[in-house]
């Protein structure tokens, strides 16, 4: 396994390419409305991305056949947008912004609430951005890649959510996906150590009911196996000596942690 390791100038590079996910992000999550369709996001986040001089990192990964991943509801991870699937009262809705800027990727997500929600979908949605910022806190110089996904179940477990083991973070860089796999389930002081100028997401994917997970037949949509409800929130972080650098959080994307649901 190898992990590169960031100079100064390609952490700018990162905080740019950050910045432009984050930014289109917030822009689209600001035009979520009941009736809009999971298509009509994706041509959103085309538009928005391509006017800050981006390119979709996930359009054609792998053979993905959209610009962003739109997760309503039970879907856990990788929904593909749809002109028939369409945002209704109370549905909670993941979008997964990734952007390539210059050659490097800024990968980030938020789940918003749609109009009126019950309070156990308001309250998961709000357990799984503590889940991430937990995550993210420990991140530092020195630690251990278990340290992050401890911190996120512990977290998760006192709060009686499940953690999806499955499907995790992983190194980003002048690639979307890298080195190393980051779970978001484990125990401190396992893995190997994190170091300064490794860049990596976190993005814990939370269920209401139990953390068991399937693949529907499109071969890319993740849903939870009881037909719970799950949310995510995933922010790029760069390793540094006392802490870490988030590059997908920006001024006018501020308000997605201030307001983790928006009607």
């Amino acid at each position: 396994m190898t992990i590169e390791l960031l100079g100064q100038r390609q952490i700018e590079a990162m905080r740019r390419a950050g910045r432009a996910a984050a930014e289109t992000l917030a822009a689209v999550g600001a035009r979520l409305r009941v009736g809009m369709t999971t298509a009509e996001i994706d041509r959103l986040v085309r538009h928005d991305t391509a006017r800050r001089g981006g390119r979709p990192s996930q359009l054609g990964y792998l053979g993905f056949p959209a610009a962003v991943c739109t997760s309503r509801n039970d879907v856990v991870c990788h929904g593909i947008p749809s002109a028939t699937e369409r945002l209704v009262d109370g549905d909670i809705i993941n979008v997964d912004v990734t952007t390539e800027l210059g050659g490097w990727h800024g990968d980030t997500s938020a789940t918003f609430v749609i109009g009126e929600a019950s309070a156990d979908a308001r309250r998961l949605v709000e357990i799984a951005r503590r889940c991430r910022d937990a995550g993210v806190a420990v991140v530092r110089d020195g630690a251990r890649l278990g340290d992050i996904g401890a911190a996120i179940e512990e977290l998760a477990r006192q709060e009686g959510v499940s953690v999806v083991k499955e499907v995790g973070g992983h190194g980003i860089g002048r690639r979307m996906h890298a080195d190393p796999h980051v779970a978001h389930t484990g125990r401190r002081g396992a893995g190997p150590r994190l170091k300064a100028g490794m860049a990596i997401t976190i993005e814990p994917m939370v269920n209401l009911g139990r953390a068991a997970i399937r693949r529907l037949p499109d071969g890319w949509t993740i849903v939870t196996a009881d037909g719970s409800l799950s949310a995510q929130w995933e922010h790029t972080v760069i390793v540094t000596r006392d802490g870490c650098e988030t590059t997908t959080r920006s001024p006018s994307a501020a308000d997605l942690d201030a307001r983790p649901a928006l009607g």
